[in-house]
């Protein structure tokens, strides 16, 4: 049998890929003339052919640490990279601007429904949905009409 044939059989005998076979170059005769697949599990019963290891890095310290932040340790100033709006998703943080200013819009629908009404609170809905205001105090200088 071919090498490489024989390599593919024995990485599905053993379960792993046909990089991770090792084949004793010493009895490689041995090999070609395996035919089935009997006759594989044979040569890796001699270690003729074997599994080789795989050089793994341990996961310990990497545990310990995921526990730790889980726990809220090892998150301070010193470990952060970036700006605050990088750690915060965009969209969570476009609700909750979005949340505020309809609440807002509500209040403002309560207290002052003239100035509301003069500028439309449909439109000043589909504003706030279109980001045109960048927070609360916007949204009551536009709707009161007051200017700094």
């Amino acid at each position: 049998m071919d090498l490489k044939k024989a390599k593919e059989l024995a990485a599905r005998i053993l379960k792993v890929g046909v990089n991770r076979i090792y084949i004793d170059p010493t009895n490689l005769k041995k090999v070609e003339e395996a035919m089935t697949k009997d006759d594989i599990r044979g040569l890796i019963a001699e270690r003729i052919i074997k599994k080789r290891k795989t050089n793994n890095q341990s996961k310990g310290r990497t545990r310990t640490a995921t526990l730790q932040r889980q726990k809220g340790r090892r998150r301070g100033k010193g470990k952060r990279k970036g700006t605050k709006n990088t750690r915060v998703d965009k969209k969570s943080n476009w609700m909750h601007k979005v949340r505020a200013q309809r609440k807002m819009l509500q209040e403002l629908k309560k207290t002052n429904p003239k100035a509301v009404e003069e500028k439309g609170y449909g439109n000043l809905y589909k504003k706030i949905k279109g980001n045109f205001f960048r927070g609360k105090n916007y949204l009551k200088e536009y709707v009161e009409g007051v200017k700094k």
